[in-house]
Formats: structure tokens, sequence, C-alpha cells
């Protein structure tokens, strides 16, 4: 790895095209802008006029959700090279995946789906990231997933299991404090148990969103990470907890579906970089 930028510890939020226009008529307060890698595929065209004017004057997260880092087939070289050309074009100041797979034999399963954790996954994933890392040049951001289900094979607890990619490959995680709140209800435990044993010093990023509640065959309540809602009280709870601990770390509002207009999206980092604001003041006292 030679790369070695970092995105500042204040709130960001996922850039949408419908946004764009309203950026940029004037400064923003905002730290940051995410964008997901595979919306940027293409050579030219609209999307990366835009991001070129954009990344003028803001920092920059690259999220990849096609890597498939937890399949137990090789990495996709040609998707891979793809992403670095990207990295390369714009210099991000972060780059992330998930901890999921989402393809096998050639076919993109369109979804991020979940993996046992056991040895043989945890060298796998842990190789996999070496390999990103090297061809990119760059530390890699490693996302805790959120999770509907729990594999009976699993040998390993999940907090551990990053904690162990993170030391074997030298990558960095980003701690998803929905996905945390999301997996926790959905498996009947407290969230706070999975951060209590959470390895925040790995931690470059976090990310919030909001979250859709359903009811499952059984009649109990299921979360899902919708990305189609404004972030939950109990979310927002649960990341100042964060923050208390890790201080100020760069953290990104995601709102991928139903989209809104651009100030409720705005509303939503401001309140981040509020909590962010209050853990600045704590530290000056």
């Amino acid at each position: 790895m030679t790369t070695s930028l970092q995105l500042p510890p204040q709130a960001g939020v996922g850039f949408k095209p419908e946004h764009f226009f309203a950026i940029d008529a004037a400064p923003q307060p905002i730290g940051f802008f995410e964008i997901h890698a595979e919306n940027y595929m293409g050579e030219g065209g609209p999307p990366h006029a835009q991001l070129t004017r954009l990344r003028q004057d803001y920092a920059l997260s690259i999220h990849g959700v096609g890597l498939s880092i937890g399949s137990m087939q090789p990495l996709d070289q040609d998707h891979l090279m793809r992403l670095r050309g990207l990295c390369d074009r714009y210099q991000p100041e972060s780059f992330s995946e998930h901890l999921a797979w989402s393809s096998h034999d050639g076919i993109f399963l369109n979804d991020l789906l979940p993996l046992p954790y056991t040895e043989e996954t945890l060298a796998r994933v842990a190789e996999h990231v070496d390999q990103v890392q090297h061809a990119l040049k760059r530390r890699l951001l490693l996302e805790n997933p959120s999770t509907y289900l729990l594999f009976e094979d699993s040998t390993i607890p999940e907090v551990e299991f990053l904690a162990e990619v993170a030391r074997r490959s030298g990558c960095g995680l980003l701690l998803d404090v929905n996905n945390v709140f999301v997996g926790a209800t959905n498996h009947r435990l407290d969230p706070r148990d999975y951060l209590t044993s959470f390895p925040f010093a790995h931690v470059g990023e976090i990310h919030l969103s909001g979250h859709a509640a359903t009811i499952d065959e059984l009649g109990a309540q299921l979360l899902i990470d919708s990305h189609d809602t404004p972030v939950t009280d109990p979310v927002w709870a649960l990341y100042e907890e964060v923050i208390a601990k890790t201080g100020p770390v760069a953290s990104l509002v995601e709102w991928d579906n139903d989209v809104p207009e651009w100030p409720v999206l705005r509303s939503e980092a401001v309140a981040a970089e509020a909590i962010l604001d209050r853990a600045r003041h704590r530290a000056a006292a």
C-alpha cells in the first residue's frame, strides 16, 4: 500500500446526481461525499463531469458493492482493474467494501450476501482484502454487514472476525452503526454488547442510514437495512455513544432509495455534525 489519504472527521453524505445543481449552487456544510464505485465504471458522460466538479471542492469516499470479497472464488480481476482506474482518476481519501459476497460463477447476484465466520472464510477474506489493497495501492476499509440469519457453521464471533481480518491484512474498518442495530435487533441481541468489543482503533469511517421494520413469518419484528428513511432515534443514540468512545470520525449518512430533496439529506448530515461537535467540545473542555 502506498496511498495514505484520510477523510476529514466530519459528516458527509452519499452523492446523488439529482442533488448536483443544489450542491454546486453554493458551498455546503458537508465534510465529504461518497459514491458507489459501480455507478462510475464508464469512461465519461454526465456522471464523471459532475464528479470531477464535485471533487474540486470536497473530499471523496468511494464505496464498492461488487468486489464479492467473501466469495469462495477468485476476485474478478477485470472489475478490480476498473476500480483501480477509478481510484487513480479521483484519488479518493477513502475506499471501502463490504464483508459479503455477491457473485458466483460469473453471475452477479445484485445483493450483499452473508458468509459463515470460520477459519476458512477468515483466511479467504484476508487474502482477498490483501489482493485488493495491493492492486489499488491503498488501504481498504471493510464494512460490517447487516444480518438476517446466523450460520450454524460459524465458529468466530463477527467482531473477532473483523478484527482478525484487519490484523492479518492491515486494512481498516468501516463501522456501519445502522447495520449493528439491525443485526442485533434481528437476532434479539443488545447492540451495545456487539460494540463493547469492537476494534475501534481500526475504524476509518462510520455509516448511518435508515431502516424499515416488518414482521417475519413467525410474527417477530424484522428490520431491513433499506436506506430509504431518515436515521432512526435509536441509531442516533448508538452513534453518539460510539463517538463518545472514538472521538470525531468521518461519518456518512446513506440514503439510496426514495431519495429525498437535497435539504432533507443535508439536514441529516447537519444532525451528525452536531454530535461530532459535542465530542469536540468535550475533548476541548
